[in-house]
């Protein structure tokens, strides 16, 4: 059961944050709201709930009038130009446990919405007040920036502030600038990944098919020599680029977290997974031509043999 609203109001006032309500019927866009509370004089905002192609969450609150390109967003994080898209209502309801069109960066206080991201935009920072629905969109309350923070550092989320409209160059010389925002892992949700699928390397979409296949199998012992097809669906258990780089990172990370360094754990797990946002593409480039590469060796050799010994190791005519 996630928190209610009254049980958020009470949060605050503990937390001694002032704040102001402003009760209004039920809206479901920025539009509505600002039938209500547009003249009071406070920012409006708008809030979005997107997820990548890991199920991995990102709450991103933004003034109403800022324009939010999520395909630069998407490049920012590291997770190449379609990486992000709206989350279903579903993970609305099981994450933050709030109800279509009451997203805020509020419903991060549930223990459930632990792992998701918060994307807040720059502006906020120059706005005397800032307007959120307080779990419930028939309500709006009115805080600064300032005051917001002090919530969010009391759940354990350090705020992150964007300049959502700028969209710096990404590339090898240029690592995305927001990767180290990315969450770590996805959140507790009853909602099943469908494909496992990364945006920087279009032989991944197939990763989870095979290894579900190859595990579905039963192993049966053979006690006659291997044939032709066994000595074929072997090797596909070790050509997996994707699967090549996460073993990299698995041995990697350890190493870092087994150094004595002047780091908070969390930030150094925040720091790791900056470094594979920003490395992974690298890698698996490399991974890849060294993956043709090694085909390439085995095809020529394999024509050499051929055309030496003949298909059945008889002279060869040529």
């Amino acid at each position: 059961m996630g928190y209610t609203k009254d049980q958020l109001l009470a949060r605050l006032q503990e937390l001694k944050i002032d704040f102001t309500c402003y009760d209004h019927p039920v809206v479901l866009t920025v539009e509505e709201q600002a039938k209500h509370v547009g003249h009071l004089g406070g920012a409006l905002s708008k809030n979005l709930l997107l997820k990548d192609k890991k199920h991995r969450l990102y709450v991103v609150s933004a003034l109403a009038g800022t324009k939010v390109d999520m395909k630069i967003l998407s490049q920012r994080l590291g997770l190449g130009k379609g990486g992000l898209r709206m989350a279903p209502e579903e993970s609305l309801l099981q994450v933050l446990q709030v109800p279509l069109g009451c997203v805020t960066p509020f419903a991060l206080i549930n223990e459930s919405a632990s792992a998701v991201s918060l994307l807040l935009d720059d502006g906020f920072k120059s706005k005397q007040s800032c307007y959120f629905h307080p779990l419930t969109n028939d309500v709006t309350i009115a805080l600064s920036s300032s005051n917001l923070d002090k919530f969010l550092v009391s759940i354990g989320k350090q705020p992150a502030y964007v300049k959502l409209e700028e969209a710096p160059a990404v590339g090898k010389d240029s690592p995305p600038d927001l990767a180290h925002l990315v969450p770590s892992g996805a959140p507790n949700s009853s909602e099943q990944p469908v494909e496992n699928t990364t945006p920087t390397n279009v032989a991944h979409q197939n990763k989870v098919t095979k290894e579900t296949e190859v595990k579905a199998k039963p192993k049966v012992q053979s006690k006659g020599p291997e044939t032709s097809q066994s000595k074929v669906d072997k090797p596909t258990n070790y050509i997996g680029v994707d699967k090549f780089v996460n073993d990299v990172f698995d041995i990697i990370s350890p190493v870092f977290l087994s150094e004595k360094l002047d780091v908070k754990e969390e930030e150094l797990s925040s720091i790791i997974d900056g470094i594979r946002g920003r490395a992974a593409p690298d890698l698996e480039s490399i991974a890849l031509s060294m993956k043709n590469a090694s085909y390439t060796s085995g095809f020529h050799a394999g024509s050499e043999c051929m055309l030496n010994h003949g298909l059945r190791g008889r002279p060869s005519r040529y």
